[in-house]
């Protein structure tokens, strides 16, 4: 087993530029999973681990799963750790991408559709709210942040490895829901109905666009429905991930109900 002992490692460096830099993930076809729950559900769902990164005085027991382990000292594992209270281990992962021909989606699919999001905080939000409401898949359309930026990972407590995600344009999300006759239901403020007035029982795809400007006209126009959430405020919209979440567990309720 090797041990590595100096923060100039090439190793450890290149560990850091994971985590840091899209580009090297892309060089790399590589991604960091940080956490013992993480890195085990990531081994769950068939991910391969390239190298696994592993502090004993942290981790208090061996890692005996798959990869090249490489223990490390406290001092350079908590400069390298994303986050405080990770149990000691960091893994390398090989990145696998989910294509929208790989989907396989029931009769009744319940599927999340997210346009430009840029936050991976929010998008990792989504993933626990989406797993948690047993989901069918994430698609997110022209995306403005990688799927596998480490927040998504940890925002997510793993759950980005439970539920499909998968990342292409609106025009190919829109032409696959279509064809799979997924009726669409588009969040918008203007020309809209409430969320709870709508029926989510049938195949269902929820459309969520960014905060900032909402979502673009070829969604609007591809919608089955607008729906909207009340807002009795003074303010006028909420976090994206909030709006999801309670447009995900309305058609949690109807379908129970059903």
């Amino acid at each position: 087993m090797e041990q590595i002992t100096s923060a100039q490692n090439p190793k450890i460096k290149l560990l850091q530029e994971l985590q840091q830099k899209s580009a090297v993930r892309r060089k790399h076809g590589l991604f960091v999973v940080e956490g013992r729950r993480e890195v085990e559900r990531c081994l769950q769902k068939g991910y391969q681990l390239d190298t696994v990164f592993v502090c004993p005085e942290i981790m208090g027991a061996a890692w005996s799963g798959q990869g090249r382990v490489v223990e490390v000292t406290p001092y350079i594992y908590n400069k390298v750790a994303y986050r405080g209270g990770s149990e000691g281990i960091i893994a390398e992962v090989r990145t696998h991408d989910v294509q929208l021909s790989e989907l396989h989606l029931p009769q009744d699919a319940f599927v999340v559709v997210l346009e430009s999001v840029e936050k991976p905080g929010n998008l990792g939000a989504i993933l626990r709210s989406a797993d948690a409401a047993g989901v069918d898949a994430v698609i997110v359309c022209d995306p403005l942040c990688d799927l596998y930026h480490p927040n998504i990972i940890r925002s997510s407590t793993g759950a980005f490895f439970s539920v499909p995600c998968v990342a292409c344009s609106s025009e190919e999300c829109i032409s696959f829901l279509m064809q799979h006759g997924i009726q669409i239901l588009t969040a918008q403020l203007q020309d809209s109905e409430l969320y709870y007035d709508t029926d989510m029982t049938q195949a269902t795809a929820i459309v969520m666009g960014t905060e900032s400007t909402g979502l673009t006209d070829q969604w609007r126009q591809a919608a089955n429905a607008h729906i909207r959430i009340p807002m009795l405020g003074i303010t006028d919209s909420l976090n994206v991930s909030v709006s999801a979440a309670i447009l995900m567990y309305e058609a949690v309720r109807q379908r129970r109900r059903r």
